[in-house]
């Protein structure tokens, strides 16, 4: 394993970021901390960079404990959200400067900056100085600068989450190309949902500083361990003590034995997905997610009443579970 923590507890005075957290992460994978705010993922991000020192556990960096290394002396690459370039430094120098205080040669440091401008696609942009850039441009060259002294791991702390929706998405993609090119270990933070399911090989959900599950993005959303789980990766609709996913929904113009009158309340048109909101007869209110197609075959207008059947419920117990390893 690349990364591992084991048994890890952090405390802020009353307040517990993180409670006997244990992850493994392999090597050359791209893991995403998901969760909401507040749930840790920050907080165990930075105990694995060594910027936060944990009350208890331990951490693993390549098979070597790293829970008393220096931040420096971990082999670690770390972004920050908002970084924060060196604003007199151009692009070139600040893609360098990692490597510079760790003196290497300058012949080196000249390959690798140029190689590492034109793989993040800053080519031709090295002179500038980051004023000068996009958002999305500073963000690709906070990652040069991070991948610069070659760390074993890479953290990125909600790198994209400043940037427009757009620019987010363009990201994404640049950045599994680059880690398709790279093969660098990988943790990144993120409480957006699409990012972790799109990005990740393996998704760590985290609640209240502990580990919910841990699993590749599939299966976390077709086998949720627990309704902590189910209602917050993907869309999901409480009825009658059992969750149903949106696409489970099925509408109809004509009652069976399995089916509950409903009216429509909104309709939604997403592109090719549609969003019709209902109301059931006995007051519960959920959301159906039809194509394109399946809307206009309906052809549902709002106050239109319809029947409603659910696929695939789940029940959960009561008692939450808290896995350690996928």
């Amino acid at each position: 394993m690349a990364i591992e923590t084991r048994n890890v507890t952090k405390r802020f005075g009353d307040f517990v970021a993180l409670d006997d957290v244990s992850i493994e992460v392999a090597s050359g994978s791209l893991t995403a901390l998901l969760g909401p705010s507040g749930s840790g993922k920050s907080t165990l991000l930075r105990v694995i960079a060594g910027l936060e020192v944990a009350d208890a556990g331990d951490v693993y960096i390549s098979g070597r404990e790293a829970t008393a290394l220096a931040p420096q002396k971990r082999g670690v690459g770390f972004v920050f959200q908002h970084y924060a370039p060196f604003k007199h430094m151009t692009v070139w120098e600040n893609v360098a400067f990692g490597m510079k205080i760790r003196r290497k040669p300058r012949a080196e440091i000249r390959t690798r900056v140029d190689e590492l401008l034109e793989l993040v696609q800053l080519g031709g942009l090295g002179k500038r100085y980051p004023s000068q850039l996009s958002g999305g441009q500073r963000q690709r060259m906070a990652l040069a600068r991070a991948l610069a002294p070659e760390p074993e791991v890479l953290l990125l702390d909600e790198p994209f989450g400043a940037l427009d929706a757009r620019v987010r998405v363009e990201l994404r993609s640049w950045l599994l190309r680059l880690h398709d090119e790279m093969h660098v270990t990988t943790i990144f933070v993120t409480h957006d949902q699409e990012e972790a399911l799109e990005l990740a090989d393996s998704i760590v959900v985290m609640n209240r500083g502990r580990v919910e599950q841990v699993a590749p993005p599939r299966r976390l959303y077709d086998e949720p361990a627990n309704e902590f789980v189910m209602s917050f990766v993907g869309p999901a609709n409480k009825l009658d003590g059992a969750w149903v996913r949106p696409h489970d929904v099925e509408l109809g113009h004509e009652p069976n034995g399995s089916t509950r009158e409903a009216q429509v309340e909104r309709i939604v048109r997403l592109g090719f997905e549609t969003r019709v909101e209902l109301l059931r007869d006995d007051g519960e209110r959920l959301y159906a997610q039809l194509t394109r197609d399946e809307a206009e075959l309906l052809e549902l207008a709002r106050g239109d009443i319809v029947y409603v059947r659910t696929r695939n419920p789940r029940t959960f117990s009561a008692a939450p579970t808290h896995p350690r390893r996928a």
